[in-house]
């Protein structure tokens, strides 16, 4: 089947696509609100640095488990430790993707909803967007109609191919995605009170320092990175062998970084510029998640001049970062059903579409369901699927395949230095702090 296997076409078509898996509401919704939590700027340093010497380490781990062995998620360990239990490593990463897609495309449904809510007017007339929120919550055959629309969305992109699907739509989607980014960028920093906001996302204050500061960045850098579900691992098998591994997850964790960034200079100058209460916006900020996309900001955004066009192209925005990481979860468990199964491709997409429309159903109807969903996730799945990729790289896999991988055969230089310091990484430091994350996501 390696044979036969789709590739990208083009270079831009591959950082596209991984940066669009990156690239996802997490960026917009749990970016600023740990931002807030951390501090602000402080907590942008730690994080940029947990990126440079953890995240881009163990995604080039992943781009080297799945660019060498050709397969998915599950079948790259298998070729690469046949007849071991690493297997599980693989699998683990495709049903986490499975479970993510369960209760996100719920949330993806939301996103959909207040863009329309958004464009035909009904959001600006909103006087308690709490309620408001909660009404879309209790209405589950509206939830349920939005969640399918998404779904079916994901579908035709998985449905077109590597090529005509996956990375044609990273293509045009991603520099839509900035686009947007950057309007509301100029937007929100040009309001009257905006500079306050600016100073608290990058003027250092030492006395906003948390003592979990650095697992609270440590911890974003894994979660915005995609790492751990597969997706980085499933890109990978359809690069070219002539990519440069490294090079590609700098400029992901870049692109990835900088949305992030922007999102925080939309949400906080907006905050502080147009709060009705500027000494509590930051708790406000901090309670992050549903709340800060469907409550906190549509009320900030009411209170701007042309609210609709804003808030319109913000909701947009959300969807589009919404929909490049859906596309990538539902690949990695598509192609994963297609070739260990011997399905065809479109039989595997099929059975993956009627997965994710019983479990988002049910996620829909039911917020117990929705939150176990996104807690094993976050906090068991993730992490341990990160810690194996890591131990897996580091300690098992043969030195001549990692060296290979990452100097392209010989073609690319890299120093002695360079290749010790990144398999110390992979051995001892990013399991360390993986398992503190772990430990502090039980226990937090």
């Amino acid at each position: 089947m390696s044979e036969t296997r789709s590739t990208f076409g083009s270079k831009l078509g591959m950082v596209a696509a991984a940066a669009g898996s990156a690239v996802g509401l997490g960026n917009i919704w749990r970016f600023p609100s740990e931002t807030a939590d951390g501090g602000g700027a402080i907590f942008i340093i730690i994080y940029i640095a947990c990126i440079l010497f953890f995240g881009i380490p163990l995604m080039v781990a992943e781009f080297i488990v799945g660019r060498s062995s050709r397969a998915n998620a599950a079948g790259a360990f298998h070729k690469l430790s046949p007849g071991t239990q690493w297997k599980w490593v693989g699998r683990l990463g495709v049903l986490t993707g499975f479970v993510i897609l369960g209760f996100y495309m719920v949330v993806c449904g939301w996103t959909v909803d207040y863009f329309i809510q958004s464009i035909t007017g009904t959001l600006h007339t909103v006087s308690d967007f709490s309620a408001n929120f909660n009404q879309l919550l209790a209405n589950n055959t509206r939830q349920i109609v939005l969640m399918v629309f998404f779904v079916l969305l994901t579908a035709f992109f998985i449905f077109a191919g590597v090529q005509k699907g996956i990375e044609r739509s990273a293509k045009i989607m991603m520099p839509v995605l900035f686009l947007l980014l950057i309007v509301m960028v100029i937007r929100a920093t040009t309001l009257d009170g905006a500079a306050a906001g600016l100073n608290f996302l990058f003027k250092p204050d030492l006395q906003e320092v948390k003592s979990t500061v650095f697992l609270d960045a440590m911890g974003q850098a894994f979660f915005s990175l995609s790492l751990g579900m597969g997706c980085m691992m499933t890109y990978a098998s359809y690069f070219r062998d002539d990519t440069h591994l490294t090079k590609i997850a700098v400029q992901v964790s870049v692109l990835d970084s900088m949305v992030a960034l922007l999102a925080g200079m939309v949400i906080f100058p907006s905050a502080f510029a147009l709060a009705a209460n500027p000494d509590t916006i930051v708790s406000n900020l901090v309670e992050g998640g549903p709340g800060l996309l469907f409550i906190t900001i549509p009320e900030l955004f009411n209170h701007m001049q042309g609210s609709i066009i804003w808030s319109a192209i913000f909701f947009l925005l959300l969807s589009v970062a919404a929909l490049t990481s859906t596309i990538s979860l539902m690949e990695v468990v598509t192609v994963y059903i297609h070739e260990e199964y011997r399905m065809s491709r479109r039989e595997a997409l099929l059975l993956v579409v009627i997965g994710v429309l019983v479990l988002g159903t049910v996620s829909a109807v039911s917020l117990p369901f929705f939150n176990l969903l996104d807690m094993a996730s976050a906090k068991f799945m993730l992490p341990i699927g990160g810690l194996f990729i890591s131990l897996f790289v580091g300690w098992y896999l043969d030195k001549k395949i990692t060296q290979a991988q990452l100097t392209n055969n010989g073609k690319i230089s890299m120093g002695v230095t360079f290749l010790k310091g990144y398999s110390f990484i992979l051995k001892f430091l990013a399991p360390i702090a993986i398992l503190l994350i772990f430990l502090y996501g039980l226990i937090g």
